[in-house]
């Protein structure tokens, strides 16, 4: 099995970069040797990437010692993203959502310990910005848990959250943005948090590393600019920067749907780019 991954630093933040999930019968031989047992495929993935999305979590509820043996099964540098559950981001009103929001933090997620990253809280496509609820969404979201600080981001997906009041709002709450990259989705680029959480979903068929050579380095720029606290001069911003220097970033890249195939392949050849 190959060595590990391992996050890029430099003079800014880790950049982390990895795919959403694990399991997925098509990477078997594309991506996890032929022959791995299926329950070594976290250990597997987890040495290529820096980091991996959870999609489970925003479908149900994940035993506390499935968190556990995630933890124990990854290197001591992997981190976890997770997403938040729909029960608390597909509602009418979101600031109804406490009691989810709640629920969640109490299921075991904390057993990831120190592997434990950011929580992205998707909302609904259909899902239009009302100032006052998304405020009082954001409100909800712990700041710590358990005695560990905890990091949020929110994807936003309907037209109406390129607004100035959003990025001003989910600023203010210190919560990122997703940056959907390649995406049907609303691009968001304003930085509203100490780090960066883009989901890229461009990756084609027609290409073994799924994205042509020229895109994979346009992304590793993008990335190293988040990392140094600079905005990539090519993707636009909706509100304008907050005044003085920003400081280094985390910056969590994940390769997402597009053809889904060659998603760990993206993702390896953008570690490769970034020197991990």
């Amino acid at each position: 099995m190959a060595g590990k991954a391992k996050a890029t630093k430099g003079k800014a933040g880790q950049i982390r970069v990895g795919i959403g999930g694990w399991t997925y019968a098509p990477w078997r031989g594309p991506f996890y040797p032929e022959g791995l047992p299926h329950r070594r495929e976290l250990e597997h993935a987890s040495r290529q990437l820096s980091s991996i999305e959870i999609n489970g979590t925003f479908y149900g509820s994940q035993k506390p010692e499935s968190f556990a043996r995630w933890r124990e099964e990854t290197p001591d540098d992997f981190v976890f993203a997770l997403k938040g559950p729909r029960f608390a981001t597909n509602r009418r009103v979101l600031a109804e959502a406490g009691e989810s929001v709640q629920r969640f933090y109490g299921s075991g997620v904390l057993e990831l310990g120190d592997k434990l990253g950011p929580v992205n809280w998707q909302l609904a496509p259909t899902k239009q910005f009302q100032a006052e609820d998304f405020a009082a969404f954001l409100a909800l979201l712990p700041k710590k848990a358990g005695g560990r600080a905890l990091r949020h981001a929110v994807e936003l997906r309907h037209p109406s959250f390129r607004h100035p009041e959003a990025v001003a709002i989910t600023r203010r709450h210190g919560v990122a943005i997703v940056v959907a990259g390649d995406s049907e989705y609303p691009q968001i680029a304003d930085p509203t948090a100490p780090f960066v959480y883009a989901r890229i979903m461009g990756t084609t068929a027609d290409h073994e590393a799924g994205y042509v050579p020229a895109a994979l380095d346009t992304w590793a720029a993008r990335a190293r600019a988040w990392a140094a606290g600079e905005l990539p001069g090519d993707l636009e911003c909706v509100a304008p920067p907050p005044k003085g220097a920003a400081g280094p970033r985390e910056v969590f890249l994940y390769v997402i749907s597009g053809h889904k195939v060659r998603n760990p392949a993206a993702a390896m050849a953008l570690i490769a780019r970034l020197g991990g």
